[in-house]
């Protein structure tokens, strides 16, 4: 029995709910999971829907058929085969807490995604990458070669076929022509305290100010640094007694839980843009979100 997932972005009418559904019945196909958004001041609506295909419907058949019911009600729309893996680039530079994070929930299968090449500005994480059996690429990045640099990054993209890139703590800021080629195609995570601190030793700067909560954001990356629609975040409380060692350890964990969130909930098409900000539907229950993994 084949399984697939729908999303659908379209403006917000009467209807759009009730003619999905009358298609997938035609289709003979059987609904087991959906979501929907009518975002009232965009005035736009969302919906994605899990079902399988008792009758064997391809993909392309599906699309094809749907067509004038998308035509009908403006619907920016993508069937998917739930059962293949999303190709994935991981780029890293000297932090590995995230990588290594990632490495182990594929491997144990709790991150259903085909990691097709690890890119790094530095050689630190070669041969953990290798042991892998994923290709590893070195792509130094200076303030004189980054486009050549990028070309490079995205010449990986394109012989791949890589459909995201994770910023698995990569230390460079990519090109506003790249954010905008790969909009919502790339995900970063960076640590978010309250209050803010930024620069060098973060963590540093939080153990002085006496900061009871670190946190973590993970989000589409645009031109505007560290500003893109946020898709996961998370805290995790601190108290008087513990060590700038321990801010570090534990933002560390708290990232690396935050990022794979993200990663989860993109690569099973449960987010959406919206502007700046994203709609992100939870996942069903059984699933990464509800055992939140650490």
């Amino acid at each position: 029995m084949s399984k697939y997932a729908l999303t659908v972005t379209c403006p917000s009418t009467r209807g759009i709910v009730a003619a999905i559904a009358n298609y997938m019945a035609e289709q003979g196909c059987n609904i087991t999971d959906s979501a929907q958004f009518d975002d009232m001041e965009t005035g736009q609506f969302f919906m994605r829907i899990s079902f399988d295909s008792q009758e064997g419907a391809t993909i392309a058949a599906l699309n094809d058929g749907f067509t004038d019911t998308a035509a009908s009600f403006g619907m920016t729309y993508s069937f998917h085969d739930e059962s293949e893996k999303m190709k994935v680039i991981i780029m890293v530079s000297r932090f590995g807490h995230c990588l290594n994070d990632l490495l182990y929930r594929v491997r144990i299968g709790a991150l259903p995604i085909e990691i097709v090449a690890v890119i790094s500005n530095h050689m630190d994480y070669q041969k953990v990458v290798v042991n892998n059996d994923i290709p590893f690429h070195c792509i130094k990045v200076t303030k004189d070669n980054k486009p050549q640099a990028e070309a490079a990054i995205m010449q990986v993209v394109e012989d791949t076929g890589a459909e995201l890139i994770v910023l698995a703590r990569y230390m460079q800021i990519l090109s506003d022509e790249m954010c905008q080629k790969m909009s919502g195609r790339i995900i970063n995570i960076h640590h978010s305290f309250l209050p803010s601190f930024k620069g060098a030793n973060p963590y540093k700067q939080a153990f002085e100010r006496g900061v009871k909560l670190i946190g973590a954001t993970s989000h589409y990356v645009t031109a505007d640094l560290d500003e893109g629609p946020i898709i996961e975040q998370d805290i995790v409380r601190i108290t008087h007694a513990q060590s700038p060692e321990d801010y570090v350890s534990l933002g560390r964990d708290v990232e690396s839980q935050v990022l794979a969130r993200a990663i989860h909930a993109h690569i099973h098409r449960r987010t959406f843009l919206n502007g700046n900000k994203t709609v992100v539907f939870p996942a069903s229950p059984g699933s990464f979100a509800s055992e939140r993994m650490g």
